[in-house]
């Protein structure tokens, strides 16, 4: 499976780009409804138990409105959630310090600075026994932290590369 894994982490903005609402390109935009097709389709997708995946979901994509990948797939999550044939939730702990923050987020000195709100689907990938990889669409940052999180064992599948590598290097200039 190229587009998606048979089991994976996936990230909102993977539905939100299949979607078209990501300001992405035409390219971008069927790479990640061909892979939430494909994830709904065979694969099996990894979430944690305390819905915080699910709850970022909810926020991002609409169950009702007009039909498009995004919300097939959002249906497709609350009807398959409890389902150990098509998901698995995963245990994850919550520092006390910070409850966006996760113990089975990896230790690096580049993630220090790793978005606190995307720290759940790192730590889900790093909770699972197999390390799932995490579907990714439109986030440019991730870019600039792939080589640490392949170090710590995270994969990351970047659905849109051309598009993120060059939003990251805009960045990149801009700083």
């Amino acid at each position: 499976m190229k587009g998606a894994a048979a089991l994976c982490v996936v990230d909102t903005n993977v539905a939100v780009a299949a979607d078209g609402r990501a300001g992405t390109t035409p390219s971008c935009i069927r790479a990640c409804a061909a892979a939430i097709r494909e994830l709904i389709s065979s694969g099996h997708l990894v979430l944690d138990d305390g819905w915080r995946i699910i709850s970022e979901y909810r926020n991002n994509l609409a169950v009702s409105g007009q039909p498009g990948p995004g919300r097939a797939f959002l249906k497709w999550v609350l009807t398959n959630y409890r389902n150990p044939q098509r998901c698995t939730c995963v245990r994850i702990t919550p520092r006390a310090a910070d409850p966006f923050d996760f113990e089975e987020f990896p230790e690096h000195p580049v993630l220090g600075a790793f978005d606190r709100s995307d720290r759940k689907f790192v730590a889900v990938a790093a909770a699972h026994p197999k390390r799932p990889p995490i579907l990714q669409g439109t986030d440019s940052k991730w870019w600039g932290w792939k080589q640490a999180l392949a170090e710590c064992g995270v994969k990351v599948d970047f659905l849109c590369p051309e598009e993120v590598t060059e939003k990251y290097r805009q960045k990149v200039r801009k700083a």
